[in-house]
C-alpha cells in the first residue's frame, strides 16, 4: 500500500509498504481521509523523541472497514466509521475509571502504532464510532481535533465560562473557539500573529482578534474586561510567552488550560497563582464519547470544519505537510485523502 512515511528526522517519502498482520480483536481500515494534526509537525520540527521515526504518523482519520479480525463482533464489512487517536488498554486504573484517554499503557496511531497517513490502518474495533452519511470524509475526520475541544470544555464545565481567551488560531484553538461559542455561549478572544489565521477566528465567530506583536494581550484583555480578566484562558501554542500570559490575561479565580505542546520547561511567577486563586489545568485528547458530540456538531452545522481546511491526496503528501509546517496565509490544516 501507498504511505507517507517518516524514516528519519528531517525526512518524509512516499512508498509503498506492507500491510500490518491483523489481529483478532482489530479491523482493516480503508482510509478515506487524514488529518496532518500541530503536534505531528512540532514532532517533526523539533526532533522530537516522542514521534521517533521510522514511522508512519496520522491519528486524526475516518475510512471504511475493509477487513475483520475474528474476534470483532460490533461492525461490518463496509461499514463507514471513525477512529479515536488513542487505543486504549481497557483494563488498567484509568481506563477502570472511565478515562480511557489516560490509559497507562495507551497507543497513539501514528506514534505507538502505524498510523493513517496511508490507504490502510489496523484499528481495534472499541476505538471506531459510525461515521454519519451527512458529512464528507474531510469533516468527519475532523471529529478527533474537534472532540479536543470539546474535551476541554467538559473538564471546565464547573467553572464560569461567559468570556474566554484562546491563545493560538491554529486547528486546535479554532476547535477549541467554536466549542466555547456553541456549548457555553461564551464571549470569545482570539490572539494569532498569523493576520489569516486572525480573520478565520474571526469569520468563525470570534468577538476580536488581537495580534500579540500589536498589543500586550494580558493588558488588552483586562481593557476589554473591566480590567479584570478572563475567565478561562486556553493555551493552544504551550510556550514559555503564551503559558505567562494565560496566567496573566486571568480574572482572579479563574483557569487556564494548557493544550499547546508547543515548550515544556518554562519558569513562571507562582504568587499571581496562589494569592488569586487561578487554576492550571491540563487537558489530552478525548474519549469515545467526546467524539460522538464533535461528530454531532459537524453533523447539525453548529462547527465549521470546511470553509478553512485544504485537503491533498496522499500522493501529494509531502507537499501538503511541508505547507502545514511553514503555516503561511491559508495553509492552517490540511488533510491526506488516499482513495
Amino acid at each position: 500500500m501507498l504511505a507517507l512515511r517518516y524514516p528519519a528526522f528531517e525526512s518524509l517519502e512516499l512508498c509503498q509498504v506492507e500491510c500490518v498482520t491483523l489481529k483478532p480483536n482489530e479491523v482493516r481500515i480503508r482510509v478515506a481521509a487524514c488529518g496532518i494534526c500541530g503536534s505531528e509537525l512540532e514532532s517533526y520540527k523539533n526532533k522530537s523523541p516522542r514521534r521517533a521515526p521510522p514511522l508512519v504518523m496520522g491519528h486524526e482519520f475516518c475510512g471504511y472497514v475493509d477487513e475483520l479480525g475474528r474476534d470483532v463482533k460490533n461492525t461490518t464489512l463496509g461499514a463507514a466509521v471513525v477512529c479515536n487517536a488513542v487505543a486504549p488498554c481497557e483494563t488498567c486504573k484509568s481506563c477502570k475509571r472511565g478515562d480511557t484517554h489516560l490509559c497507562e499503557t495507551r497507543q497513539v496511531f501514528g506514534m505507538h502504532r502505524p498510523g493513517a497517513f496511508a490507504e490502510y490502518v489496523n484499528v481495534p474495533a472499541s476505538c471506531l464510532i459510525d461515521w454519519p452519511i451527512e458529512l464528507s470524509a474531510v469533516q468527519a475526520c475532523l471529529a478527533e481535533p474537534l472532540g479536543n475541544g470539546v474535551h476541554v470544555v467538559n473538564i471546565t464545565k464547573h467553572l464560569p465560562a461567559e468570556n474566554v481567551l484562546v491563545i493560538g488560531a491554529g486547528p486546535i484553538g479554532l476547535f477549541c473557539q467554536q466549542a466555547f461559542q456553541v456549548l457555553r455561549n461564551s464571549k470569545v478572544y482570539v490572539c494569532d500573529f498569523n493576520q489569516t489565521r486572525c480573520d478565520v477566528a474571526k469569520s468563525l465567530g470570534a468577538c476580536e482578534v488581537f495580534d500579540p506583536r500589536v498589543y500586550d494581550i494580558p493588558a488588552l484583555i483586562k481593557s476589554r474586561t473591566n480590567d479584570e480578566g478572563v475567565d478561562l484562558v486556553i493555551d493552544a501554542v504551550g510556550s514559555a510567552t503564551t503559558k505567562q500570559w494565560s496566567i496573566d490575561a486571568l480574572r482572579p479565580g479563574g483557569a487556564t488550560v494548557w493544550i499547546g505542546l508547543h515548550q515544556d520547561s518554562v519558569l513562571f511567577d507562582t504568587y499571581a497563582i496562589t494569592l488569586k486563586e487561578k487554576q492550571i489545568l491540563g487537558t489530552y485528547s478525548a474519549k469515545l464519547d467526546e467524539l460522538a458530540t464533535a461528530l454531532n456538531l459537524l453533523k447539525t452545522g453548529k462547527i465549521n470544519a470546511h470553509t478553512w481546511v485544504q485537503h491533498f491526496p496522499l500522493s501529494d503528501g509531502i507537499n501538503a505537510f511541508n505547507a502545514m509546517l511553514e503555516a503561511k496565509g491559508n495553509n492552517i490544516k490540511g488533510v491526506l485523502c488516499p482513495h
